[in-house]
């Protein structure tokens, strides 16, 4: 579920290319003029970008900036040795160290949180602060053959953010795990495991054997990303997680469809799809890449020795009937097709054509005449301006068969062999021999008029590399009409919530022009349809296919039964072997995965889901269809709010994606993996060799020592600081560097506070009774106050980017850069021990949604300078601070007045930086007095500002 969307919007130069059709049944109305113009021109463009990004990076005088250079040596690596059985609390009454390593942070709090369930709802009613508010959500539920890659670890690190702060608001919140099982991808997994290790294919398999060797390898390997998403921290709620091939979602899926069909919005019908030869399956567009082609290329294609051409224009002619020499001539890129071609058309108003309208043309190899017809839809200026009809092989030919009345005549079939109608010579060649056949054929025949190169964009199967072929095919379809409709009003009302909004018009847009959606997939793996095939008693008629559904067979049998006035043991039922659409079991997660259609206590307290958060290549694949099913399905929308984040994209601009050979995985940065690794991980991939060698190419410039050890927190934290609601991310991994040293700023920080309140003999005062002394007191509880208020206005606006970049600039540039150096004595001494105390739990608090582990770690040892802390408490589950808590640490004319402190500090740090200083060298000293201000008498006390 968690793959690359990407909306194709193809327009092939020519009339016969190989054109990506939808998996929907084409509306009749033709593509509008300024569409059909100016549809390649993105596509073109994309491609041109893409090239210019790999010849940069094959590029010898490719040079990395001193900003793009990482920089970075090994750090010691201190483990965490003390025996901690798995859900047993960490021992942190331990010796401090002196540096922080993740790897010793990490260890042992995620087993401790889970077996405490923290992450249940159920918890909420234990919790001191607890508010009668729900927060609910689902994960976009990954593939169960994948692996995630930096762009799901954004997911990951946004929505924990939002659920931990939520959690520790006192909501009581859910969010529930999942896995979808993908039925392309996993099938096409088991059946090259069993090649290569059996030598067998599906075929040899019945359909039960097949599948049994499916959930065999699902249990075995299936667990990879669940074990991801725990190592990111993610505090989901295990109990719950749902597998969408589990009984009880398999039972919502079938609900959903013999409902769908109940009011009419399931059907049946004859229409054009995406068709894999290689998986003998329709696939949905997102399964489906464009491959542009600058002109005459050969392309390695699953099945074939050798490589196909593609890419060429050819033009052969057809003899008009009685008109002696009279000719017309048409041209294709896919010469195979011709044996279905079922007539010629041309543009009314070209006066090329004007006499042989309504005329007759004979086909050559099959003796049909074919009539030459008129339609406004063809295009005067390409080729010859005469093209070949054929309805069952080409999306546009099919518009002008509804048009016209043509017959669509199929001569590919399924396994992607030329079919009987074609004849005896051809009966049973593969489609791209078959081309050369033809081709021979026409120059015996002294009809072929010539080829040329030729530009065009080749629609590929993203899971097989087969070259995609447009079918005609039976298949089911949902009418989206009237939920479309739903879905755009509910946008325009206000009911539901897209953000950002500028997304909005994208949203209304696809739905005004939406097509039905084609559900059903000729696989095995999947929910096979509910839905059977009747043969009534004495039947003769062979032609109409009569169709039934029900949740069981038997069902099915009593309305077969009620529908034909028959007894039910007259009737035999055959069930549809095709299985549903994994885009249509996915778009019930939301309300399936609580139990629906039952009426669940988890249905009634969770549903709708508060919000929806996923990327923006989604938008249509997945969220339009989960608003339109969930609406139509349970009479409520699933979620009153979707929030959209940018894609993520490598350091070249380029997007994550595995036939890029460019993503990475959060866990190679979390713990570090050597170059030769990451190497080995692109040969490992299935990509052609010039992909190879720009990937390994481009991972030997940005990591030529490999990627060091950053951890879960500096990752996510670093995820979290780019604003996620405008442009594409380009993460680099010095970015997650730099967070990994503002953890060691942390680690640090409270080693010198545990120093600090280890001298005093007072303990620390309850927040409520800490009142500050001195005007430096003052200011840093005044910034705290002020940095908490930024961050609630900044998550209720789910605004990430400013949470962690006013939190790293109160840590870093107020805490530690000004208050930590200031020196106490006498009376003031204990109190800005106490104020220390507070700012440092509170900012361990305020950074926890983001940095679990670290903060959960910090927290700990701070708690026994704290008298009465709980044992067994966790930071998790404490009350996130709130500016009301913090009122009567507002003071306004102290941060006014110490502004100036900061800003000198930082020109002075940035000065330093020029200068090279380093700690061997002499410190700057910044004369100021004790409240902030320039001095004016020599009295002066000197502030270090570097330690």
């Amino acid at each position: 579920m968690w793959r690359t969307g990407r909306v194709l919007n193809l327009r092939l130069a020519g009339r016969e290319a190989a054109r990506l059709c939808s998996s929907n049944p084409p509306k009749p109305s033709p593509p509008s003029s300024s569409q059909s113009k100016s549809s390649p021109r993105p596509q073109a463009e994309k491609q041109r970008r893409r090239r210019e990004r790999e010849e940069a990076i094959l590029s010898s005088q490719h040079i990395t900036t001193a900003d793009e250079e990482l920089k970075w040596s090994e750090k010691q690596k201190i483990a965490y040795t003390t025996k901690t059985p798995p859900g047993t609390k960490k021992d942190t009454s331990l010796l401090f160290p002196s540096a922080y390593n993740p790897e010793y942070v990490e260890s042992s709090w995620y087993q401790w949180w889970e077996k405490e369930g923290f992450f249940s709802p159920e918890q909420h009613e234990r919790l001191p602060h607890i508010v009668d508010q729900t927060f609910s959500l689902c994960i976009p539920p990954p593939n169960v053959t994948g692996s995630l890659h930096l762009g799901h670890a954004l997911t990951v690190a946004v929505e924990d953010a939002l659920v931990r702060w939520r959690r520790m608001q006192g909501y009581r919140v859910l969010w529930v795990p999942g896995c979808d099982h993908a039925g392309i991808a996993t099938q096409t997994v088991v059946e090259r495991r069993l090649l290569r290790e059996e030598g067998k294919r599906r075929q040899d398999f019945t359909r039960q054997e097949f599948l049994q060797e499916v959930w065999k390898w699902k249990n075995e390997k299936g667990e990879e990303i669940y074990h991801q998403l725990r190592r990111l921290g993610a505090s989901l709620d295990w109990s719950r997680a749902c597998f969408t091939m589990d009984p009880g979602f398999s039972r919502a899926v079938t609900e959903a469809f013999v409902r769908l069909c109940d009011c009419g919005l399931i059907y049946r019908s004859e229409g054009l799809v995406n068709w894999s030869c290689a998986l003998e399956s329709a696939i949905s567009d997102i399964e489906v890449d464009s491959k542009q082609l600058s002109g005459q290329t050969m392309l390695s294609v699953p099945g074939y020795e050798n490589k196909v051409e593609f890419g060429t224009m050819l033009t052969f002619a057809y003899p008009i009937e009685g008109q002696g020499e009279s000719e017309v001539a048409v041209s294709t890129t896919r010469p195979e097709t011709m044996l279905g071609d079922v007539a010629v058309a041309v543009h009314p108003d070209d006066p090329r054509y004007q006499a042989v309208h309504g005329k007759l043309c004979r086909h050559p190899f099959t003796d049909r005449l074919l009539p030459i017809i008129t339609d406004s839809m063809v295009d005067m200026e390409l080729g010859t301006g005469a093209v070949k009809v054929t309805p069952a092989h080409d999306h546009t030919d099919f518009l002008l068969s509804q048009r016209h009345s043509l017959p669509r005549l199929t001569v590919i079939g399924g396994d992607g062999t030329m079919r009987p109608p074609c004849g005896q010579w051809l009966e049973g060649v593969k489609r791209f021999d078959a081309r050369q056949f033809v081709v021979d054929a026409l120059f015996e025949k002294k009809l072929f008029r010539g080829k040329k190169s030729h530009a065009m964009t080749l629609p590929v199967c993203s899971r097989s590399g087969d070259i995609i072929e447009p079918l005609l095919k039976k298949q089911w379809y949902i009418h989206c009409d009237e939920m479309a409709k739903k879905a755009t009003q509910a946008v325009e009302d206000g009911q539901l919530e897209i953000i950002p909004h500028f997304y909005t018009k994208t949203w209304k847009n696809w739905l005004s022009n939406i097509s039905d959606w084609c559900i059903s997939r000729q696989l095995w793996w999947g929910h096979q349809i509910p839905a059977y095939q009747v043969e009534l008693p004495n039947s003769t008629d062979k032609q109409e296919e009569q169709w039934v559904w029900g949740r069981s067979k038997g069902e099915a049998r009593q309305r077969a039964a009620i529908k034909y006035g028959l007894k039910p043991e007259d009737i035999t039922l055959t069930q549809d072997p095709d299985v549903l659409d994994t885009w249509f079991s996915s778009g019930l997660f939301p309300f399936a995965m609580l139990g629906w259609p039952e009426q669940t206590t988890d249905l009634q307290r969770f549903y709708p889901n508060s919000i929806l958060e996923t990327g923006s290549d989604l938008i249509f694949f997945w969220v339009a269809r989960m608003v339109m099913l969930g609406t139509e399905l349970t009479g409520q929308l699933p979620f009153k709010k979707v929030l959209f984040h940018s894609l993520v994209r490598d350091k070249h601009g380029r997007k994550m994606s595995k036939s890029l050979g460019n993503v990475i995985d959060p866990l190679d940065v979390i713990h570090g993996v050597s170059l030769e690794r990451l190497q080995e991980k692109v040969k490992e991939g299935n990509l052609d060799p010039r992909e190879q060698l720009v990937a390994m190419e481009a991972q030997r410039k940005d990591f030529p020592k490999g990627i060091p050890q950053c951890g879960t927190d500096a990752l996510r934290f670093a995820l979290c600081s780019h604003k996620m609601q405008g442009e594409d991310i380009s993460l680099s991994i010095s970015q997650v560097l730099s967070c990994r040293k503002f953890c060691n700023k942390m680690w640090q920080t409270l080693r010198f506070t545990l120093g600090v309140l280890g001298n005093n003999t007072t303990p620390v005062g309850a927040l409520e009774e800490t009142t500050p002394l001195s005007s430096m007191d003052r200011w840093i509880c005044s910034r705290l106050y002020s940095t908490v208020k930024q961050c609630e206005q900044a998550f209720e606006a789910f605004e990430l980017h400013i949470v962690t970049s006013v939190l790293y600039s109160f840590w870093v540039h107020s805490l530690c850069d000004v208050y930590m150096v200031r020196k106490h004595s006498g009376r003031s001494r204990h109190m800005a021990g106490s104020v220390l105390y507070h700012c440092v739990s509170t900012s361990l608090a305020l950074l926890s949604p983001f940095m679990p582990f670290i903060t959960e770690e910090l927290w700990q040892r701070l708690q026994p300078v704290r008298p009465g802390a709980a044992a067994q408490t966790s930071l998790c589950l404490q009350l996130y601070p709130c500016s009301s808590q913090l009122e009567h640490w507002h003071f306004p004319k102290e941060e006014r007045d110490f502004m100036l402190v900061q800003e000198v500090i930082r020109v002075a740090r940035s000065i330093r930086a020029q200068c090279g200083m380093t700690k061997e060298k002499p410190a700057i000293f910044l004369p100021l007095k004790s409240d902030g201000k320039v001095p004016h008498k020599r009295k002066q006390m000197l502030i270090p500002l570097y330690k």
